[in-house]
């Protein structure tokens, strides 16, 4: 046993009497669980079944992540994969033409030369965990500010390199209780995935907006897809198997998945920063982009067809966004954040070995004031829309070309050599280009750069010249060419040079910002990351100390297992809501009017199906974004259904999990065959879900 690994097995084991005294109702099914920290004893206290190594280590190797946003499992031993519809809907999208629309009239994969690769796509399977903390912290010891940053990026990149350079291994390092521990997580990355199954979008966002982050469902939200190897299925070991019966009321269920992101260990100060100025910012900006869209996809087919994707995931997104802001605006729960907070402030100064400690909390308070000096700058430069789109493109090959000249330890994060391996992906990728939409998009962006920096800010000067948002919006976005795959592969082979020689404007338009968004970048990370790090870094230590590891980490998108049960709650109008809902109540709940409209293939189907079916069913899983495909399994590892939601109690589940009403909304595993095999008449794959569970 190493010396890290005596590390992690005393924080393990060290919880002391100050967590016991948190009582056990106030975790109840609480946490995202790493599988090298699941508290198998606790759930065997509670449910009478105790996970074992081996169990844990099935389960993580039939689990599977979708890069960029979601989850998914094996289902079978011919790489057969189960995910939600909304998890592949960009794939589908991206399959399909104005003549052949498989968003809107299902995409079924008669035979297996039938199953179409997806144009960007990739699946990771978690296969090995391992503690790199004295490594990470050893190399940032010291050091404070932009040499914080460099260190921990070179020792990343050295250690991600560690794993080699096959295409296929993916490594990560991941961050867990905010640098209290760092793990690299081994990844086997598919990058040939074939989309095999996918339903009409009717159905499987049955509900649409009204019925999203509620309950009762009745969604039929699956994707299927198949991982090849070799132009050969993959031969998937572990899976997981279909259960025969389904779930029962109160039954022990798991769920085995990716969740993005959870904010439940931030300090008060960083919680007021989010309540007081992220949020008041960001919700009526996506309200706002949300009215774009839906004015957009009035124009015509066309347009419908391209925006109604971006539309549905804004209106998500716009959701999440609000009850996020109401979690965190109601006096009752922050008041138990900020009785958490004073507790373990307590408990650190009473320890006279933490006692020193105590000053992070004020350190990340006095950081908060320079966020709110720097927010609009960075939130502005920062965007997520520099990333995307035709702009994306260009800005990646603008960066890749300058940072594979540089060793590998002192390149950016996102263009290691691990890194380039999805980025060479996804610039290569045969996508399809709405050059509508894309005038939309950068139109609203640059518009609102100008509108938060000012007209006479020196970026803006530079970004809009003599030009209106619209114009330059519209000048880049048609006179580029890197809509087209080859065009962008050619450049990228080219390195520098060919970015020089390039006239292509998108892409000198995107050289002549990056320094500029580099440099905000680069401020931001020394001024507020690297000391935000640091002080948490000291949290997490007296945390640690005081709790151990006994609470689970904040989400990271990566690799996580919950338990809870199949359970109903308590709606805001103090009526109990039943845990399943059933396929005649599907029928009940359909007007012929859109969003509670069925497809035909439904319809005709009604006489044949059993409507006592369960359709949905809602557990007290723990769940957030990222969670969308994750299997629900049974103690015996069979799948019971489908997560594909969570009510509308659950959108505060960023900041804190309420057992009482916090529901994980699923799709009935007996709903998801009888649909297959009735409504689809997809004999070949229920055929193979169903002998792989003998």
């Amino acid at each position: 046993m190493t010396k890290v690994q005596s590390k992690r097995s005393i924080l393990l084991a060290g919880l002391l009497i100050a967590c016991l005294a948190l009582g056990r109702s106030m975790y109840a099914d609480e946490g995202m669980w790493t599988f090298n920290n699941f508290p198998s004893q606790k759930v065997g206290e509670n449910y009478g079944f105790t996970p074992s190594q081996a169990w844990l280590d099935h389960v993580r190797l039939s689990s599977l992540r979708i890069a960029g946003g979601c989850s998914a499992s094996f289902i079978s031993p011919g790489g057969l994969v189960m995910t939600n519809h909304h998890c592949v809907v960009d794939c589908v999208e991206q399959l399909s033409t104005a003549k052949d629309n498989f968003v809107e009239e299902g995409f079924i994969a008669k035979t297996a030369a039938e199953e179409r690769k997806c144009p960007d796509f990739e699946l990771d399977q978690l296969v090995e965990i391992r503690d790199v903390t004295a490594e990470v912290q050893g190399a940032t010891a010291g050091k404070t500010g932009d040499a914080a940053n460099k260190a921990l990026h070179a020792k990343e990149a050295e250690l991600q390199q560690s794993c080699g350079s096959d295409p296929s291994v993916r490594c990560d390092i991941v961050s867990l209780y905010y640098g209290g521990i760092y793990d690299l997580y081994r990844y086997k990355r598919y990058t040939d995935v074939r989309l095999v199954f996918a339903p009409e979008y009717a159905v499987a966002q049955f509900g649409g907006d009204p019925d999203n982050f509620n309950f009762p469902r009745f969604d039929f939200d699956i994707g299927l897809l198949r991982a090849y190897e070799g132009s050969k299925p993959v031969a998937s070991h572990d899976y997981l198997k279909w259960s025969a019966n389904g779930s029962t009321d109160g039954e022990l269920v798991f769920v085995s998945g990716n969740p993005g992101g959870t904010s439940r260990q931030l300090t008060v100060a960083q919680l007021e920063f989010e309540r007081d100025t992220v949020f008041p910012a960001r919700v009526p900006d996506i309200a706002e982009y949300r009215g774009e869209l839906e004015d957009f996809v009035t124009r015509g087919p066309q347009q419908a067809r391209e925006g109604k994707e971006d539309l549905f995931f804004i209106e998500n997104s716009f959701k999440v966004l609000f009850g996020r802001e109401e979690a965190l605006l109601d006096p009752h729960f922050f008041g138990i954040k900020v009785q958490d907070e004073q507790k373990l402030r307590a408990a650190t100064a009473a320890d006279p070995k933490l006692a020193g400690d105590v000053s992070a909390w004020d350190d990340i308070a006095k950081i908060q004031e320079l966020r709110k000096q720097l927010y609009w700058q960075n939130a502005t430069l920062g965007s997520r829309s520099f990333r995307a789109g035709l702009l994306g493109y260009a800005v990646t090959l603008v960066r890749a070309a300058s940072e594979r000249t540089k060793p590998n330890t002192e390149r950016l994060p996102e263009y290691t050599d691990q890194a380039l391996v999805h980025v060479q992906q996804a610039l290569s990728a045969p996508v399809p280009i709405y050059k509508e939409v894309e005038e939309l998009n950068l139109a609203f962006l640059f518009s609102h750069i100008r509108r938060d920096l000012g007209t006479d800010d020196p970026f803006v000067r530079k970004m809009l010249g003599d030009e209106s948002p619209e114009e330059l919006a519209h000048r880049l976005v048609n006179g580029t060419r890197l809509e087209d795959p080859k065009v962008r592969e050619q450049l990228y082979k080219g390195g520098e040079e060919a970015i020089k020689a390039s006239d292509d404007p998108m892409l000198r338009f995107a050289k002549s910002i990056n320094g500029d968004l580099l440099a905000e970048r680069k401020e931001y990370e020394a001024q507020v990351e690297a000391p935000t790090r640091a002080a948490a870094e000291r949290i997490a230590k007296a945390r640690f100390a005081i709790y151990g590891t006994g609470v689970a980490p904040d989400a990271t998108f990566t690799a996580r297992l919950n338990y809870g049960a199949v359970k109903g709650f308590e709606n805001a109008e103090g009526k109990f809501v039943e845990p399943y809902t059933t396929m005649g109540g599907l029928y009940q709940r359909a007007t012929g009017a859109p969003p509670y409209k069925l497809p035909e293939s439904w319809l005709n189907a009604k006489s044949v199906l059993n409507l006592s079916t369960p359709m949905n069913l809602a557990t007290t899983n723990d769940i957030i974004g990222g969670n969308s495909g994750s299997p629900l399994i049974n103690k015996d590892a069979s799948i019971v259904g489908l997560i594909f939601d969570g009510n509308i109690f659950s959108l505060g589940g960023d900041y804190g999990y309420d057992a009482a009403q916090n529901r994980a909304i699923a799709v009935d595993s007996r709903a998801l065959l009888e649909g297959l095999r009735k409504v689809y008449h997809f004999d070949r794959v229920v055929d193979e879900i169903e002998g792989a569970r003998r």
